[in-house]
Formats: structure tokens, C-alpha cells, sequence
């Protein structure tokens, strides 16, 4: 079983470019950093960076929402990047090929004032590229929070019966 599963911000703006061919498909790259629990005697590190990429859905979600500092929870497998360089040499490197993501706080934690997350301003390689389809993950509460971060609870629903009264 390859599964990985990450916690952590985003250390730079995603990458997003669109594969060639009549069904050009969103290809997003990123780094997140993921906070180290323990900190080892001698050892500064106090985070790991991985390289990330997304395909297609998960791409334009990240094109759209994802930007540096948001932090994510990352689902995904890892990948061998392993190739010989120019000299020769042969370079050992992996990647988290990522299959979920969703927030991993809400807007209002960033810094970000009221409202939810707003799409990014389309590029112009999105817009040569295709057209966006909804996230695939999106989390209703996070999506369109109310100015204190908690959803509001429809008319006709008992909050009686609610598990977390």
C-alpha cells in the first residue's frame, strides 16, 4: 500500500500548466512544509518540504483556491522522480502525487477577513485550457462561512437532535 497523508502550508504560489493534445488536462505543482512533532538535540529543522503535484480536477482546484501560506490536508501516494543528469549522475528524488486536498483551517485563520475562500483570478492559461469544474473536495462549512467560521443550521432541523449539543 502507497498512501501518504500531510498536513501543511503551502511555501510558494502552485505552478499550473496544461498538458498538450485535444484533452489538455490542469497539471499543478507544489511544495508544501509540514511541521516536524520532535525536535532532535543538535538538529534545526524544525519542518520537511515535499514537492507535490495534481492532475486534472485537483489541479484547477488548486489553481483556483491554493495559493503560498494556505495550509492543506494532502492525501496522496509517493512517487520515484529518479533521472541522470547531464553529467551523468543519477539523481534520487521522490514526489507526492496528490489525490485529495482540502483546507486545513478556515479563511478567517489566515488572516483573511470575513467571507470564504474566493477563486483566484483566472489565467490565461486556464482560460486557454478549459473550463474549471467544482472542486472536488469542497467542504460546505469552509466554502461560505458565516462571519464566525460555523454554518449556519437550516431552518426545520432540530438542534436538539444535533450529536454536539
Amino acid at each position: 500500500m502507497n498512501k501518504v497523508i500531510l498536513m501543511g502550508r503551502l511555501t510558494r504560489d502552485p505552478e499550473i500548466r496544461y498538458s498538450n493534445g485535444d484533452s489538455s488536462m490542469a497539471i499543478a505543482r507544489f511544495s508544501i512544509a509540514v511541521d516536524r512533532r520532535f525536535k532532535r538535540q543538535g538538529d534545526s529543522a524544525e519542518a520537511d518540504f515535499f514537492n507535490c503535484t495534481a492532475f486534472g480536477r485537483q489541479a484547477e482546484f488548486v489553481e483556483k483556491y491554493l495559493h503560498q501560506g494556505t495550509k492543506i490536508l494532502l492525501v496522496g501516494r509517493i512517487q520515484n522522480d529518479n533521472y541522470t543528469n547531464r553529467e551523468g549522475q543519477r539523481v534520487f528524488s521522490v514526489q507526492i502525487i496528490a489525490e485529495e486536498i482540502e483546507f486545513a483551517e478556515s479563511k478567517n485563520a489566515q488572516g483573511g477577513g470575513q467571507g470564504g475562500y474566493a477563486p483566484r483570478q483566472q489565467s490565461n492559461n486556464a482560460a486557454q485550457g478549459g473550463s474549471y469544474n467544482a472542486p472536488v473536495n469542497p467542504n460546505p462549512a469552509q466554502a461560505a462561512p458565516v462571519g464566525d467560521g460555523f454554518m449556519n443550521i437550516p431552518d426545520g432541523v432540530d438542534d436538539e437532535e444535533l450529536p454536539f449539543n
